[in-house]
């Protein structure tokens, strides 16, 4: 019989076990896109361990990770192997991982094999959605996809190294609207058919208040959202959210332009017990330091919108990785 969603003392249980939780948005400073982190051609083990080593220095204890159905799809055994590789570089930092399957971001129609490079002055001008839009709208594709959230979930529902499954990144955006909901909700129910003994969730991050986020909320076993907007507007979302009586994590934020920080929301984060992910942490391929709307062969800004470290390791803001460890020790 397969589960069903978390009862309420089930999900504070969880969360009372795993703690809280203190991460970022993970892709290797060499890769571009999710393609390129997981092919076996660009798979960069000693890259990953270098960073995460970084992460585990600044107190970091978990990460979030997008997967690509693409690459598992034209190499199962090979891409889980690649997956389970990453799960015990970053565990013996000391990290869990938080797995991403699905995501409308950017461009829908992903390719395997080499990827272009960034376009310079451009944020993450090569990250590639999943499944991709035709993918997502044709049904007679959903037997694929049920395999590989079935695969992936499955080989690793036990698994202490994987501390949630977030089932799909933003649904709806990049012009996706309510098309992607369907996907979503059976989505949720091919994994509830493996009984994993992590959470399932899908975050709110456009119109918390619209029927389609709602429903992701209803889903979820624990609540999960992104927030970018200044700091009284992420406090206002956390309140909305305290409503559904479920663990609260903040699973995309750092905006520094609007004064979406660490020094503002570390605190609010905090006082509320919300677990964190900001994006990201080494400034690389997918440039994602550079804001939304960057153009073509913009320069570097003087305050970079995400991301913490330079390629070398050395921080943006010393002061930022002063709060990291501040905020662990208080944790």
């Amino acid at each position: 019989m397969p589960a069903t969603r978390w009862d309420e003392t089930k999900a504070w249980d969880w969360q009372k076990r795993v703690g809280w939780l203190r991460g970022c948005n993970y892709i290797p400073r060499t890769a571009v896109n999710t393609i390129e982190m997981w092919q076996a051609e660009t798979f960069d083990e000693r890259t990953i361990d270098e960073e995460l080593g970084w992460a585990e220095k600044v107190c970091l204890n978990s990460v979030r990770v997008f997967l690509h159905y693409l690459v598992w799809e034209a190499d199962p055994d090979g891409f889980k192997k690649r997956l389970d590789r990453f799960l015990s570089i970053a565990y013996k930092h000391g990290i869990s991982t938080m797995l991403v399957l699905f995501d409308d971001c950017w461009n829908q129609e992903p390719k395997l094999g080499p990827q272009e490079p960034p376009i310079p002055g451009v944020h993450n001008s090569r990250w590639v959605a999943s499944p991709g839009r035709s993918r997502v709208l044709d049904r007679s594709a959903w037997k694929g996809l049920e395999k590989f959230v079935k695969d992936v979930i499955g080989s690793f529902a036990k698994d202490e190294r994987v501390v949630v499954w977030d089932l799909y990144n933003e649904p709806g955006n990049s012009g996706m609207g309510e098309k992607s909901l369907p996907l979503v909700e059976v989505t949720f129910e091919w994994a509830r058919e493996v009984s994993p003994s992590q959470p399932l969730t899908v975050g709110l991050w456009a119109n918390f208040q619209d029927e389609m986020h709602q429903k992701f909320a209803e889903l979820s076993d624990v609540i999960s959202f992104h927030a970018y907007d200044p700091p009284e507007g992420v406090k206002a979302k956390i309140e909305f959210l305290k409503k559904f009586k479920r663990p609260i994590l903040c699973t995309e934020f750092l905006r520094r332009q609007v004064g979406n920080t660490f020094a503002a929301l570390l605190p609010l984060f905090a006082q509320h017990k919300v677990s964190w992910y900001f994006w990201g942490l080494v400034a690389g391929k997918t440039q994602t330091y550079l804001d939304w709307s960057s153009k073509p062969n913009d320069p570097p800004p003087k305050v970079w919108q995400h991301d913490l470290l330079h390629p070398d390791g050395t921080p943006f803001d010393p002061s930022e990785i002063e709060l990291l460890r501040q905020w662990a020790q208080i944790g």
